[in-house]
């Protein structure tokens, strides 16, 4: 009988070493790092197969990871997911080969959009929770994008302040459950008049509480070889990136309007010019579309015109066997593997890091209209509804304060109910589902895009509306109960 207690406690450390078996990101100043304390670097790859969730397929997620961990990826970003899923096989298989993820958390029903009838409400952020509830319990979560190109013009910059709200929101909700501090970001457009003034915007309050964890940019502006670190435009990125307190990296990135792609920008990336200052780039996109961007396929296209439920969408299939798309692939293949920075320390370096956020940008009439002292929008009770209270302007959010002059936790917490409709406007997104996709060519006089992307994000699509669910904290804190007890009772029988 004496036996039985250490198998026990062998059998609970296996399933505990299977459960952490890749190392946690943080972000820590203008850096991420490993829980082992190493400095981690971004070489990722867009990952949508499906337009509502492609981590619930473990048998492709294998086959998928494989052929990533052979490219030299350690990172995807997958744009849109399916909170009441498990989730556990696919994040498993990508853990198991060293890879890590970066999840939006909007749905296409919660996108944050300016000038709608509710910008950021308790609908949406109960949907935003639940997916931070189910993929918290992954190590290899390596952060979470509160938002993907929500403003994409001048005119856009009044929604700054509900972006940035929402992530003030989710942070919040993310320390009061006490999960792992996931760093929480968002992507932005590379749109030059809109650039320097939401990235600092983002970061410049003296509250670490009310700015972003990581800023990204998707960013197609180093197309082909003929272009160099100065041609690019990106030695206008790295200035504005100097000194930024918090980690900036690419999260799209691979202009294909000079075929073939040979991502001569990685050298730039990960060298000297700008790794000191850059955490890496995620490279548009895995599979093979109409818009040219895949670096792999699952098969030869059959026509525009075919669509076989999620199988087959406008004539590409979207599962089987992975094949490199050529040259690129090997060409980015090629790149990554010469370029292995290995940065700094996590523990000498928090030790005498000192980060100062910029200063706010000022409002300006017919420009940035951002009121830089006024305090961000908060959630209240009226913005559950759809429809606005009358005489609230479109985009403002009603408050239901505390004493201390914020929403109540009880206000916060309670609201888990789903979220109203809204729909991304086609000027916030290049679908991979729509039958026209072009990528957009911007001048640079206005914008530095200089070879759109898709985001996965196409209109109309039809996102899950989603309850609040328990915390999958808690559900899998039940789970793992009963896997012991179902683990201890077989021991004891079979001994």
């Amino acid at each position: 009988m004496g036996a039985q207690p250490a198998l026990i406690l062998l059998v609970l450390a296996a399933i505990c070493a299977t459960i952490n078996a890749i190392p946690t990101i943080s972000a820590v100043g203008s850096k991420f790092f490993t829980s082992d304390g190493n400095q981690f670097f971004i070489k990722g790859v867009a990952y949508q197969l499906v337009e509502d969730d492609p981590l619930v397929n473990t048998t492709q997620c294998k086959l998928d990871a494989a052929l990533m961990q052979q490219l030299g990826a350690n990172t995807i970003r997958v744009y849109h997911v399916d909170a009441t899923a498990d989730h556990s096989g696919c994040m498993n298989a990508f853990a198991d080969v060293g890879i890590y993820l970066f999840v939006d958390m909007d749905s296409f029903k919660t996108y944050i959009r300016y000038e709608s009838d509710s910008s950021w409400t308790a609908n949406k952020s109960a949907s935003y929770r639940a997916v931070m509830d189910n993929f918290q319990q992954y190590d290899n979560t390596a952060g979470f994008f509160v938002g993907n190109e929500v403003l994409n013009v001048l005119a856009d910059s009044g929604a700054a302040p509900y972006l940035l709200s929402a992530a003030v929101d989710l942070k919040s909700y993310r320390d009061a459950k006490g999960y792992r501090k996931i760093p929480i970001g968002y992507s932005a457009t590379d749109t030059a008049v809109l650039r320097p003034m939401l990235q600092d915007y983002l970061v410049c309050r003296p509250n670490v509480t009310e700015r972003l964890d990581f800023y990204a940019l998707n960013s197609y502006e180093w197309c082909g070889s003929t272009p160099d670190f100065q041609t690019s435009g990106y030695i206008g990125l790295q200035a504005l990136a100097e000194n930024y307190p918090v980690p900036i990296f690419l999260s799209e990135d691979g202009c294909n309007t000079v075929p073939p792609r040979t991502f001569d920008d990685q050298a730039a990336i990960f060298g000297p010019q700008m790794v000191d200052t850059w955490s890496g780039a995620i490279i548009y996109e895995w599979i093979q579309e109409m818009n040219a961007y895949g670096l792999v396929s699952y098969g030869p296209p059959v026509g525009p015109d075919v669509n076989v439920g999620s199988t087959i969408v406008q004539g590409f299939t979207r599962q089987g066997v992975p094949t490199p798309v050529s040259p690129d692939f090997s060409n980015l293949q090629q790149q990554w593997k010469t370029l292995n920075p290995t940065g700094v320390s996590s523990a000498p370096y928090a030790a005498t890091v000192k980060t100062t956020p910029p200063t706010c940008p000022s409002s300006t009439a017919g420009g940035w209209t951002v009121d830089p002292s006024a305090p961000l929008p908060t959630i209240g009770v009226g913005a559950v509804s759809a429809g606005m209270p009358s005489g609230v302007p479109k985009g403002s959010i009603t408050v239901a304060s505390s004493a201390a002059g914020t929403p109540s936790p009880s206000t916060l917490l309670s609201v888990l109910t789903s979220s109203p409709l809204l729909s991304k406007s086609t000027s916030q997104t290049r679908s991979t589902y729509s039958s026209t996709v072009t990528p957009s060519i911007s001048s640079k006089a206005s914008s530095t895009t200089s070879g759109g992307a898709s985001s996965a994000t196409s209109e109309g699509a039809a996102g899950r509306t989603v309850s609040g669910p328990p915390s999958s904290k808690d559900a899998g804190i039940i789970g793992m109960a009963l896997a012991l007890v179902t683990v201890g009772a077989g021991v004891m029988l079979w001994l």
